[in-house]
């Protein structure tokens, strides 16, 4: 006999109820870019605070195939695409509470950076669409690769230096013959 296992929860991070109105209602991890596979546990997780949601918008340069209906806990899920919906947020759609748009953080994002967008993304009455928010932590992201690899070169120089790679310069002596000068504050005894 063998054994299914069980499916794995959603990354989500939603903004908390308030009465701030941002552009996203938070950020959404998905493990991959098969939205077959993706969106049960997605529709379920956001069910409790969402209701039940029957529609979902893609843009599909971020999925390579876009099924137009896909099977959810006791009912089916309507998923639709449009070019000009920002390609890193999907919508969806409930009949109780109305509209749900998240960011959408690509499954091979670094965990840390995941977790900065998903913070980012949940943040109550933020004016930041999802594109601004993945182009920011992308300058982030490179600017901690700057900072690191700057560091571990600083280190690699450090090491050469205190392991006999470099010698110190030779001290500078005075021209022989050359009269030495003394200078102000500073007299010669």
């Amino acid at each position: 006999m063998t054994t299914l296992a069980p499916p794995l929860s959603a990354r989500l991070s939603l903004t908390p109820k308030t009465t701030l109105a941002g552009l996203l209602d938070g950020a959404w991890w998905p493990r991959s870019r098969d939205l077959t596979a993706e969106l049960p546990p997605l529709v379920d997780a956001l069910e409790g605070p969402y209701g039940r949601i029957t529609r979902v918008t893609v843009n599909p340069t971020r999925w390579p195939v876009v099924p137009h209906k896909v099977p959810a806990t006791g009912h089916t899920v309507h998923v639709g695409w449009f070019t000009e919906q920002d390609p890193d947020k999907m919508i969806l759609l409930s009949y109780t509470v109305g509209r749900c748009d998240l960011l959408v953080i690509p499954p091979e994002t670094e965990p840390a950076a995941a977790a900065r967008l998903m913070t980012a993304a949940a943040v109550p009455g933020s004016v930041l669409a999802a594109g601004v928010l993945m182009s920011d932590e992308a300058a982030t992201g490179r600017r901690m690769r700057d900072a690191r690899s700057s560091r571990d070169a600083r280190s690699s120089e450090d090491a050469w230096e205190t392991d006999g790679g470099s010698a110190p310069p030779p001290p500078r002596h005075p021209v022989v013959g050359a009269r030495m000068i003394p200078l102000p504050g500073n007299p010669r005894r």
